[in-house]
């Protein structure tokens, strides 16, 4: 069902869309009539061909769903390559990054990296989407001189022994969820059923394993609605897993346990973008819009730290990038050459005010082996909140 607030898509949007759902009710009239939301979102968003992430509908940009900041300004990655410039020196090693969209960001750091004489790395992008590795691998070879673009090396697997920096921006929260309420004492987990001629919400009531154990910790009140990310807990185990030594640093948008369970965000944080319309209705334009949540950054941190990780900082965007030196790249640009300093300005104001991307969207770093104190939260570092 399409919602009628929503832009209309295209005809042949909605063929794709009804195949995906069709494929969907199959799978729950197969596992009995219940399927969790977990594997909804995984199917919508990754199924081959018919995934939004696996199709060929525009992501990125004012004329996609939604607006990344490597997209917004290169300003974004000129000030992270103070950071990867002070681990790379550090540990001599390499670049991965995790998720690479529409490979904006390669494309920015690479060319920061050789504009400061800095040895240029290998940079791995782990992209499971063969779409998205496509636009990456278009956009690289348009923007990137040869000698640059033969330094990127694509990965379908998380690689063994990795020394360097990781790095992720906006991948937690694209990651399936499991959703769970809880009703008069009891823990259910929401699923996705078939009514009538549409997928709907349906619940199974859990009583024991990791979600039910999980659900337990939290201390919900009744009558509450919220995600749990054991997903992005296997992500962060995985990562570990292959880090030798270095760092890994995620850049998106969430809370702190305290703020993230708050009682008035009692119905959850799941959120659908499509065409720049933000709203709650996972059912709408099945395939063609994305489906994300916000992160819990204390969970991230705690599976980090079972995961022989050392938590290195925790700050919101701003001040990370504040940090970074984005003011002084400002200020290189004359006020006076109004032709670029206005655009640059506006830009970089959405990713560093409160009321745009700066507040909400959070930058955590763990370590192996790695003990020197990261550039990017010198001033601010709110660790001790998680």
């Amino acid at each position: 069902m399409i919602k009628t607030s929503l832009p209309k898509p295209k005809p042949d949007d909605l063929e794709y869309s009804y195949q995906l759902i069709a494929n969907i009710k199959h799978e729950i009239i197969n596992a009995g009539g219940w399927i969790s939301f977990y594997h909804y979102m995984e199917v919508v968003l990754y199924s081959p061909v018919l995934g939004y992430y696996s199709g060929g509908a525009k992501k990125f940009g004012n004329d996609g769903d939604f607006v990344t900041a490597p997209e917004i300004s290169s300003m974004f990655a000129k000030a992270l390559c103070n950071q990867f410039s002070q681990v790379l020196g550090i540990t001599n090693g390499d670049i991965l990054e995790i998720g690479a969209g529409s490979g904006q960001f390669a494309i920015d750091m690479l060319l920061e990296l050789k504009a400061n004489d800095i040895p240029i790395p290998i940079y791995y992008i782990l992209e499971v989407s063969t779409y998205l590795r496509t636009i990456q691998e278009f956009n690289v070879k348009q923007k990137l001189p040869d000698y640059l673009s033969s330094r990127i090396i694509w990965l379908k697997e998380v690689p063994q022994n990795f020394n360097g920096l990781i790095f992720g921006n906006e991948v937690l929260d694209a990651i399936p969820v499991n959703i769970i309420q809880k009703q008069n004492g009891e823990f259910f987990e929401m699923g996705v059923i078939i009514k009538g001629d549409s997928l709907a919400w349906g619940q199974n009531r859990l009583t024991s394993g990791k979600l039910y154990e999980l659900a337990k910790e939290l201390n919900l009140p009744d009558d509450y609605v919220t995600e749990i990310n054991l997903g992005a807990m296997g992500l962060i185990r995985s990562l570990s897993d292959c880090l030798n030594k270095g760092i890994i640093l995620m850049v998106d948008y969430g809370f702190p346990e305290r703020e993230f369970y708050h009682p008035q965000r009692n119905r959850g944080t799941l959120m659908c973008h499509y065409r720049h319309h933000a709203h709650d209705d996972p059912f709408a334009n099945v395939g063609y819009q994305d489906i994300t949540s916000h992160v819990n950054f204390s969970s991230i941190a705690e599976v980090a730290s079972e995961s022989n990780l050392r938590l290195l900082g925790y700050c919101n965007q701003s001040q990370f990038l504040i940090n970074c030196g984005i003011t002084e790249l400002i200020s290189q640009t004359p006020p006076n050459d109004l032709a670029n300093y206005l655009p640059m300005v506006s830009r970089v104001q959405k990713l560093m005010s409160p009321s745009e991307m700066g507040e909400l969207f959070k930058v955590i770093a763990f370590g192996k082996a790695f003990d020197t104190h990261l550039l990017g939260f010198v001033k601010g570092d709110k660790s001790h909140t998680l």
